[in-house]
């Protein structure tokens, strides 16, 4: 029996996706943009923190920054999980279960990422804040990293392979790969895009949000990683749209990924502009404009083979219709999407509003951290 077999009993249509398996490849995708529109800066700050803040006032500044928002952007991740937990079963399985070390990397850095955030400000002690930096730097780059990589592994195809379950002659495909097997130069590429990308668009958003010493040390940060970030986003654009043609690929959609490339190129390249004439907002919008082409460019490869390589299962194909839910638990997923997503961007956008006011130096108190830094002669 093949994975084709099981199909029917769990009522998985096996023809050509349906207008509902569309539309939540969509709203996946969707989930995927909010998640590194609004993570992409919060982590680029995290990397940047023990770079900018010379002294603990100003890391207490750049932190605050984000403060409001960094674990509510987080919830667009697990809101993407669980998306395609529910709407593509199968899509979900073969990712979590062959790609468990790069996933479990990824919870590492996160969990790093919100302890040290959490932490830094529970003892007034210099060092123990010092480590807490770099703690949450480093829980910021790697799962930018490893998110980077594993976005341009999904871009050239995961390759899958049929495999037989332990209960049966049941046989369903799963990830064919190792886990050194995805470093490959082009998902190198992928990688320091992101993580270049990302810091562009933190030191941009310090900018937007702060004024002073900070200001203008974030500008100047963001007009060099800037430039990095165009050149390694021109070489995964051309490369990954180069790439050999997928099974299943439409025509439409590779123009669509050249389209939506080239607009994330030009989008970058007025960032840069607009950081050098001083225009915060404008530079803050064409990182955003960037990294939302940039993911739109992956989606339009992932039609309709959801990032799969199926060449070595070409009898158990893992595609948008097999690896979809029931065409029932689509319809509800849409209502409750319908009902509840306007209620959550409404919060969203609510909670920027609040908190949109610049700061500076001037708005952080002193405490026992700073005191100690002005008697070792180090404070700015």
């Amino acid at each position: 029996m093949t994975f084709q077999h099981v199909l029917p009993l769990l009522d998985v249509p096996l023809h050509s996706p349906t207008v509902l398996q569309v539309l939540w490849l969509i709203l996946i995708a969707v989930l995927w943009i909010g998640f590194f529109f609004l993570e992409g800066f919060d982590f680029g700050v995290g990397m940047l923190l023990p770079f900018l803040g010379k002294n603990d006032k100003e890391r207490r500044l750049i932190v605050n920054t984000i403060g409001p928002h960094w674990d509510g952007n987080e919830v667009w991740l697990l809101t993407a999980g669980g998306a395609m937990f529910a709407a593509f079963p199968g899509w979900y399985a073969t990712l979590f279960s062959g790609l468990y070390l790069p996933l479990f990397l990824v919870l590492v850095g996160l969990i790093l990422r919100g302890v040290a955030f959490e932490y830094r400000g529970k003892n007034d002690d210099l060092a123990w804040r010092k480590r807490w930096d770099w703690a949450a730097a480093i829980g910021s780059f790697l799962p930018t990293l490893v998110l980077g990589v594993g976005f341009a592994n999904f871009l050239i195809g995961l390759k899958v392979a049929p495999h037989e379950l332990a209960f049966g002659d049941t046989t369903v495909p799963l990830f064919a790969g190792t886990f050194w097997g995805l470093f490959s130069p082009f998902a190198l590429l992928g990688g320091l895009l992101f993580v270049a990308l990302f810091a562009t668009h933190g030191a941009f958003f310090i900018a937007l949000k702060t004024h002073g010493v900070i200001h203008e040390r974030a500008e100047a940060w963001g007009s060099k990683i800037v430039l990095a970030a165009l050149v390694l986003l021109l070489a995964v654009v051309i490369w990954g749209n180069l790439h050999k043609e997928l099974p299943g690929q439409l025509d439409a959609l590779r123009v669509v990924a050249w389209i939506t490339g080239v607009v994330a190129i030009a989008g970058l390249a007025c960032a840069w502009f607009m950081n050098k004439k001083g225009r915060d907002g404008w530079a803050f919008i064409g990182t955003a404009i960037s990294i939302v082409m940039l993911i739109v460019m992956y989606f339009a490869h992932f039609y309709p083979g959801l990032g799969f390589d199926n060449s070595l299962a070409l009898d158990t194909p893992l595609d948008l219709t097999t690896a979809s839910s029931s065409p029932k638990t689509l319809q509800i997923m849409t209502i409750c999407a319908c009902c509840l997503v306007p209620v959550v961007l409404a919060y969203q956008v609510w909670s920027y509003w609040i908190y949109r006011k610049r700061l500076s130096t001037a708005n952080i108190p002193d405490d026992a951290a700073s005191a100690q830094e002005e008697r070792q002669g180090v404070s700015a």
